[in-house]
């Protein structure tokens, strides 16, 4: 299989959630995924766990929100680059580059202090990436 060259900064979608555009710091030092939420709610749906969620997806723009809902995929305890500590709900959904598309998990946080709303992972490059730290958005050659 022939591995996607991307840069320290991409461009991407979550179309589950309706997410287009949304600029993804990579992060070849973290394992999980990552993405930071405004209002993150723990909601039943047909008596199954749901997470609803409020995202700003242009950082100069916050004006402009997507109200998201997912099912919950899980729960775990994860150290941020801080050092802390903290128990995140994860979601699963697709993430597309370019024009693959694949699923990966994601945590959930809420904090403010980011430059970008998302880190992608490790675990969510698998094994389809490979990563130019000195480059910006090659996928969709912004």
């Amino acid at each position: 299989m022939k591995k996607m060259i991307i840069g320290n900064l991409e461009a991407c979608h979550l179309p589950e959630l309706g997410i287009n555009d949304l600029h993804v710091r990579i992060d070849t030092g973290a394992k999980t995924s990552s993405l930071h939420v405004d209002n993150l709610k723990r909601i039943k749906v047909s008596g199954r766990p749901f997470v609803e969620f409020d995202l700003h997806p242009d950082i100069y723009n916050l004006a402009q929100t997507v109200h998201c809902r997912a099912a919950l995929h899980d729960t775990r305890r994860i150290k941020s680059s801080n050092g802390e500590v903290e128990q995140r709900c994860v979601i699963k959904t697709q993430l597309q580059l370019g024009e693959d598309q694949w699923p990966i998990e994601l945590t959930l946080s809420n904090r403010q202090d980011m430059s970008y709303l998302m880190l992608l992972g490790r675990e969510g490059m698998g094994d389809k990436i490979l990563v130019d730290p000195s480059a910006s958005f090659l996928i969709n050659g912004e």
